[in-house]
C-alpha cells in the first residue's frame, strides 16, 4: 500500500482578477499558506500556464515547475476540463459551449473541435515535460440531451454516439500513451461519461484503451444516488486522480434528482464545502488506501452556501486529517511464527 499524496487544490475556482488570485506566484503562496502541498492547474488560464509552450519547450516546463516548487508546492495534474468538453458537443449545446473556446472560434464548431483536440495533445506532451503521469479532463457529450428516454431514443442512436465519441478520443489517448500519461475522465452529469455503465460503454469502444482512466469525484454520485463506495470496488484499477468534493442530496415531496430547474441553493442535490455534506470520506480514503491508490487527493471547492476562502481554509486540514499513513507492518507481527516450509508441511500433514 501507498500513502495518498495531498492535500492538493484545484485552482480553477479560485483564480480571479485581484490579489492573491491573479498570478501564479501569488496564488501559489496563498495555497501554501492555506496548508496545501499541491496545485492542479487549469490549462485554459494563461495566468498559470501557457499550455502550448509547456508542450513544446522543456525549458519553459522546467521553469514553470521551478516556480511552483519554490513556493513549496508540487503540480498534481494539469486539467483540460473545458477543452475536453469541446471534443464532443451536440448541436443543442453549441452556442452555450462557445465560451469555452477562443473568441475567433465562436460559431465554428468544426474549428472549435479541432482546437480542443490539439489542446488535449498539447496537454499530453506538457504533462510529460512536467513529470506528471495523470491528467484531468471531461469527455464531452453527444448524447446527453437524450439521457432521459423521452422522446423514445431511436434504435442504434446510443451505439452510434459512443462509437463516434471513442473515434474522437482514441487518437488523443494514443498521444497520451506515447507520453506515458493517463487520461482521467471526471465522471460527471452533462458528460456522456456520467456513471459506471456509460464509462464501460465508452471503454469498450476504445478497445479498453490503457490510458482511458478515471478521476474519482464522489459528489457527482451523491447527486445521482449512485453507490460511490462500491464504485471504487468496481473501478479502482482505473482510478488515477481524485477530487475531494462534498455534496448532499435532500429530496422532498416537491423535488428530487432533476432539481426542478432551481438554482444551486434551492436544489435537492447541491455541492457543499468539505465536511458540510453527506459524503463518507473516511470510508473513501480507507478504500483508496487499501486498493493502493497512488495519486493525489485534490480539493475541488464548490459550495452553494459557504465562501471560497473558508472552504479552502477548512479543506486543507480536512484532507490532511483523512489521509491515512499506511502501515508498513501487520498489527499482529508480534505473534509471527516465521516462515518455515518444513514446519508448514507438518501442520498440513504433508
Amino acid at each position: 500500500m501507498q500513502t495518498i499524496k495531498g492535500p492538493g487544490v484545484f485552482l480553477a475556482q479560485f483564480l480571479g482578477d485581484t490579489e492573491p488570485y491573479n498570478s501564479l506566484e501569488s496564488i501559489c503562496k496563498w495555497a501554501k499558506d492555506k496548508g496545501f502541498v499541491g496545485v492542479q492547474l487549469p490549462t485554459w488560464d494563461p495566468r498559470v500556464i501557457d499550455l502550448k509552450q509547456a508542450a513544446e519547450s522543456k525549458t519553459y516546463a522546467d521553469e514553470l515547475k521551478g516556480k511552483i516548487n519554490a513556493a513549496g508546492l508540487e503540480i498534481t495534474e494539469l486539467s483540460t476540463h473545458l477543452q475536453g468538453q469541446l471534443v464532443a458537443v451536440n448541436p443543442a449545446y453549441d452556442k452555450l459551449f462557445d465560451g469555452f473556446a477562443p473568441a475567433e472560434l465562436h460559431g465554428n464548431s468544426t474549428a472549435r473541435t479541432e482546437w480542443a483536440v490539439q489542446q488535449l495533445k498539447y496537454a499530453a506532451k506538457a504533462s510529460k515535460n512536467l513529470g506528471l503521469n495523470a491528467h484531468a479532463t471531461f469527455s464531452g457529450a453527444l448524447l446527453w440531451h437524450t439521457v432521459y428516454p423521452w422522446p423514445q431514443r431511436p434504435g442504434g442512436l446510443v451505439e452510434m454516439g459512443f462509437t463516434e465519441l471513442a473515434k474522437r478520443w482514441v487518437p488523443i489517448l494514443d498521444v497520451f500513451e506515447e507520453n506515458g500519461v493517463d487520461v482521467c475522465y471526471e465522471i460527471h452529469p452533462g458528460e456522456d461519461l456520467h456513471d459506471g455503465v456509460s464509462y464501460e460503454m465508452f471503454l469498450e469502444k476504445t478497445g479498453n484503451h490503457a490510458r482511458a482512466c478515471l478521476l474519482y469525484d464522489p459528489s457527482h454520485f451523491v447527486l445521482q444516488c449512485l453507490d460511490y463506495l462500491s464504485y471504487i470496488d468496481h473501478y479502482h484499477q482505473r482510478i488515477k486522480a481524485f477530487h475531494v468534493k462534498d455534496a448532499e442530496f435532500n429530496p422532498t415531496g416537491k423535488q428530487g434528482v432533476y432539481g426542478g430547474y432551481q438554482g444551486w441553493v434551492n436544489r435537492a442535490g447541491r455541492f457543499r464545502s468539505l465536511g458540510d455534506g453527506q459524503v463518507d470520506f473516511k470510508s473513501i480514503f480507507s478504500k483508496l488506501a487499501a486498493y493502493d491508490y497512488k495519486g493525489w487527493a485534490v480539493l475541488e471547492w464548490e459550495c452553494a452556501i459557504k465562501n471560497s476562502e473558508d472552504g479552502a481554509a477548512e479543506g486543507a486540514p480536512f484532507i490532511r486529517d483523512h489521509i491515512i499513513k499506511v502501515t508498513e507492518k501487520a498489527f499482529d507481527d508480534f505473534a509471527n511464527t516465521g516462515n518455515n516450509d518444513a514446519f508448514n508441511k507438518t501442520l498440513l500433514g504433508l
